[in-house]
């Protein structure tokens, strides 16, 4: 996904719907995390095509559009952490976030650090060091992996990351609860997870998803690409809508609630 974003015009649908654009403040107020929190709030953000496709030839990436990245940068600048699974870091090229010199600000107002980490979910510890996500970032990178891999992943990438054993009583994987217990317990409270479908579908699984922004992107993929959510437990988590936005693309952007 591109660092930057083009300006973008969008228009919050319903009866006193009004047009505001990727600088009004009013698109920050609609993606912000509650006040006074004590335990981590995980907000996911994926995109998806009109037939559910959660990729285009392999990356989410290909479905977006100017608004779409105008959103994604914006619940960037509102996060305390972005966590990935690994296989999104591999697939999208990650890198670090890059937060321009306005945002920075508003977020030391808010009490955040300049530059939100990025955290990746591992249950192998098998990252590439040269990859972007280690060389080109501002703040180092955390690795959530499992007691098993955790010496190993510790030996290869210490230098380069914080490495964290975010097992529970299985030592083979990695527990999201205790991954979250960890990055609450580093004042890291505003989740904000970009996929994949994995993490996303073990988020739901664990019951640990509060809320859901999802884009729907004006296009058919056809084929049988991934959904945004994987994994083979199947639950029911009632949600509520918070608000529906649309751009002149004809992309809408949902956002969802517990």
């Amino acid at each position: 996904m591109p660092d930057t974003a083009a300006a973008a015009q969008f228009t919050v649908l319903g009866p006193d719907g009004a047009p505001l654009d990727s600088a009004d403040p009013r698109l920050a107020d609609l993606y912000s995390y509650p006040d006074n929190l004590q335990t981590c709030w995980v907000r996911g953000n994926m995109i998806a095509s009109v037939d559910g496709g959660a990729t285009a030839g392999g990356k989410s990436g290909a479905l977006g559009g100017t608004g779409d990245r105008a959103v994604f940068e914006q619940m960037r600048h509102c996060a305390d952490v972005i966590l990935v699974g690994a296989a999104t870091v591999r697939t999208e090229n990650y890198s670090g976030a890059q937060v321009p010199v306005a945002q920075r600000g508003i977020r030391q107002a808010r009490g955040q650090a300049e530059v939100p980490p990025i955290a990746v979910i591992t249950g192998s510890g098998r990252l590439d060091p040269d990859a972007r996500f280690f060389t080109h970032t501002e703040v180092t990178p955390l690795v959530l992996t499992c007691t098993a891999a955790y010496d190993d992943t510790r030996t290869r990438l210490g230098a380069l990351a914080e490495v964290i054993d975010a097992s529970g009583a299985d030592p083979d994987d990695v527990d999201p609860a205790v991954a979250l217990r960890a990055l609450a317990d580093r004042g890291l409270l505003r989740v904000l997870t970009e996929g994949g479908p994995g993490v996303l579908g073990l988020l739901i699984a664990a019951d640990l998803l509060d809320e859901l922004c999802l884009t729907v992107a004006p296009v058919l993929v056809g084929g049988a690409p991934p959904r945004i959510t994987g994994g083979s437990a199947e639950v029911l988590t009632r949600m509520r809508p918070a608000h529906v936005l649309s751009d002149d693309d004809g992309y809408l952007y949902l956002r969802y609630t517990r």
